[in-house]
């Protein structure tokens, strides 16, 4: 099938396609077949794919966009090689648009638009033309695909997508410097014709800046951007199509410069000169007051720091880092009679420098801070003020002076100043001050070894104000005067052995003194003058306060005399003089070959007390084997209680014990006779103020009535049952009359064993109530352990019971 364009504004285009088509030599299409019948794939046998002769080979139409006339417009021609122009043949397309966009006239093939179209919406639409037998519709080739193209025309301006745009660059960059790129977007065809070809300009603010007009860079056109002066600019930037050429379309967008900081501005303080006034009492590190260096930078351009040039010893400077401000302080305490004036040179410096705009001048600037000093009333000050020491001998007299304390007032006025002494510093009194002169005399006698330092606080205060107060340290300190004679140091004994031999060296002695002389001690020792003939021992003075005792013979003999008093008499270097005498004593003991003392008298043994190692083992080892045994003896006890508890527990027995005697209750031990609970048979009778009449033991009347009811029947039983109850109430009226026992009564009582016991309960409340017709026979039939509780509620004769 033949594809013809042969109308329309490209027609020129379309024959120059024809004739590249034609150059390339023998123009040829394959043919692919089209979703046919199933009939149709078998006709064209086993291959899909067939090489037909064509005269020419069209398969791309072009249609302008924007096409604003009334009738339709003509696309093309579509044409098959066996149409031979007698209308037999039905030409049809199918695919995008085929039918509603594009139209086709069956019979002569002709394409034509019935819609405006869009480039920008759309570029090509792709469709399948086919030729069909007229009568049979059935198709005479397979279909056959072709393009659409929708020819572009400058109908797009430039549009900037980004915008607005926002950019930045720093203050007094150089000319040329990039700040940002803008980009302009055209819908129309870039690969046709200018439509899509976009230049950049600048239509407001090219003062300042440029932009690049192919690339849409705008850079800097100045070098003197000062962010002081103007911070931001505000551009117009155009873009033009058609290569900026007559006609073209074009679009703007706004773009915002920010100016960026840079360090080029120092700091400066608003005045040269500040004042400020403080007291001269004003503490230290009290602020005098703040000044501030301003900066037209900004950000951490500004941060800056203060010093001090002139004036920093009295007063020193600190930065607020809040407020940027320096704080002028004092360092020192201020004295208004000294100086009242101070002028203090207090210089800002940026933190930040920018090497690159050091030439523009100094970054730093400086001003004076004037401060005056206000007077105020001060208490004296003492001189000299960190305190006095003063010096006295300890055997001075009551009323000596010791030294003088002064104290002045420091203002203008130089008020007269009074002196006392804080007592709680000299709560004994010791010294004593004079209000008017300060002179510390001696209240009492000093003790150098008592006491050798006296520290006390002496208060000045202004005769006419007297909370004008100050305080001054006055050490005394107690000049020592040879009053206490040397003596010996302990230890005074010293231990010879029975085998010394003469000239040996066997103690040294030393002393102590009290005393503290300026030029040292110097002690001198000799033997005392009784022991002048002592030929056992000689004292040797070694010269260094110290001195030897050394034997004069040998055989010493513990036996014969163990100890040797040895008097010494010691003399220190004055001045004057004093000395004392002291006495050693020397024992002889008893030593082994080494020389070693082994005992200094006859009985006393030196014993080691150290034990070996083994000794030790052998101690632990018994000691171990002493708790093994206890532990066993204790589980072999205990193992023997649990059994016979287990025993007990198994052996269940019924016991009965029967007493006649009334207690007072379990408090009560000494109503009754514990002796009756032991024979189960023999009770004695109840103790009773009142004899009475003979009354029987329980067990015997019970003995007696079950003999008398064997020999005289029911009648006797009856009988004795009312004597069992004239028993009861006998022993009731004993009990009441009986002023020794408790005065409460003893109620016994028995478990009730369950409703379904057979034996229901034991208690004897019920024998004694009208209910004696109860039947007890059961209890016979128990065993022989309750054979004699049987005995006792045998059934008896009613009428005997009744009379």
């Amino acid at each position: 099938m033949t594809h013809f364009w042969t109308a329309g504004p490209w027609a020129p285009l379309a024959a120059l396609a024809l004739l590249s088509c034609c150059g390339f030599g023998s123009c040829e299409a394959s043919r692919t077949s089209g979703s046919t019948s199933e009939g149709n794939r078998q006709e064209q046998g086993p291959s899909s794919l067939e090489r037909v002769k064509r005269g020419w080979v069209w398969n791309q139409f072009f249609v302008v966009e924007e096409y604003t006339g009334t009738e339709p417009l003509y696309v093309g021609k579509i044409h098959t090689d066996s149409d031979e122009g007698e209308g037999n043949i039905k030409y049809t397309i199918s695919g995008e648009g085929a039918g509603s966009i594009f139209i086709i006239d069956e019979l002569t093939g002709d394409i034509h638009a019935t819609e405006r179209l869009d480039r920008e919406e759309k570029a090509f639409y792709t469709l399948r033309a086919q030729a069909r037998d007229r009568l049979s519709n059935d198709p005479l080739e397979p279909e056959s695909e072709f393009v659409i193209k929708v020819q572009d025309i400058n109908d797009s301006e430039p549009k900037f997508l980004e915008g607005p745009y926002i950019g930045s660059v720093a203050e007094l960059s150089p000319i040329g410097t990039s700040v940002m790129k803008v980009t302009a977007s055209d819908a129309d065809d870039p690969t046709y014709g200018s439509s899509a070809r976009v230049v950049y300009s600048v239509l407001d603010g090219e003062k300042f800046f440029t932009v690049d007009r192919h690339t849409g860079i705008i850079m800097t056109a100045v070098a003197d951007l000062d962010r002081e002066t103007q911070d931001r600019y505000e551009l117009v930037v155009k873009a033009t199509d058609m290569a900026g050429q007559m006609g073209g379309l074009s679009g703007s967008t706004t773009v915002t410069i920010v100016i960026t900081d840079v360090n080029d501005n120092p700091p400066r303080f608003p005045q040269k000169m500040y004042q400020f006034s403080v007291s001269e009492g004003a503490a230290m590190g009290t602020p005098v007051g703040r000044v501030i260096a301003t900066d037209a930078d900004m950000g951490d351009n500004t941060d800056m720091s203060y010093l001090i040039k002139e004036g920093g010893d009295l007063f020193k400077v600190s930065t607020d880092v809040e407020t940027q401000e320096a704080v002028v302080s004092i360092k020192k305490p201020l004295d208004f009679e000294s100086k009242r004036t101070h002028n203090v040179v207090v210089e800002a410096v940026n933190k930040h420098v920018d090497p690159r705009f050091v030439d523009l001048g100094s970054f730093r600037d400086q001003t004076i801070v004037r401060v005056s000093v206000s007077d105020i009333d001060e208490p004296p000050i003492f001189q000299p003020a960190e305190g006095t020491i003063m010096e006295v001998q300890e055997d001075a007299k009551v009323g000596a002076l010791v030294g003088v304390v002064t104290a002045r007032d420091p203002d203008v006025k130089n008020k007269p100043v009074r002196f006392s002494i804080d007592r709680t510093t000299d709560q004994e009194m010791i010294f004593h001050i004079d209000p008017d002169s300060g002179a510390i005399t001696l209240g009492k006698i000093l003790d150098r070894e008592t006491a050798g330092w006296h520290n006390i606080t002496v208060k000045a205060v202004e005769a006419e104000n007297h909370t004008m107060a100050s305080h001054s340290a006055v050490s005394i300190r107690i000049l020592d005067v040879n009053d206490n004679p040397p003596e010996l140091a302990t230890p005074y004994e010293a231990s010879i052995c029975e085998d010394a031999k003469p000239g040996q060296l066997i103690h040294t002695i030393s002393v102590v003194d009290r005393d503290e002389p300026q030029t040292g001690h110097r002690f001198y020792f000799t033997l005392a003058p009784e022991a002048s003939s002592n030929r056992h021992f000689t004292l040797w003075d070694v010269k260094d306060n110290t001195a030897g005792i050394r034997t004069q013979r040998s055989g010493f003999n513990r036996h014969e005399q163990n100890v040797y008093f040895l008097p010494i008499l010691v003399v220190d270097s004055g001045p004057p003089s004093l000395s004392s005498t002291g006495t050693l004593t020397i024992h002889v003991c008893g030593c082994d070959t080494e020389g070693a003392i082994q005992s200094c008298n006859a009985t006393a043994y030196v014993m080691s007390a150290a034990l070996s190692p083994g000794a030790l083992i052998a101690l632990l080892v018994c000691m171990l084997i002493l708790i093994v045994l206890v532990l066993l003896i204790l589980t072999l006890k205990r193992h023997r209680k649990g059994q016979r508890m287990a025993e007990d527990e198994e052996d269940m027995r019924d016991n009965v014990i029967k007493y006649n005697d009334e207690g007072g209750g379990e408090q009560d031990t000494q109503a009754y006779d514990m002796s009756a609970l032991r024979n189960l048979y023999d009770f004695p009778e109840a103790k009773s103020c009142d004899p009475g009449p003979d009354l029987r033991p329980l067990p015997q009347w019970v003995q007696a009535s079950r003999v008398a009811g064997g020999a005289e029947g029911p009648a006797a039983a009856m009988a004795d049952f009312s004597q069992f109850k004239g028993y009861i109430r006998k022993k009731v009226e004993q009990a009441d009359a009986d002023l020794s026992v408790p005065p409460y009564d003893s109620f016994q009582t028995y478990a009730f064993e369950g409703s379904s016991s057979p034996a229901l309960s034991l208690s004897s409340i019920h024998t004694l109530s009208t209910a004696s017709e109860q039947d007890f026979s059961y209890l016979s039939d128990w065993g022989p352990r309750f054979r004699q509780l049987a005995g006792y509620y045998a059934p008896g004769n009613p009428e005997e019971e009744g009379s």
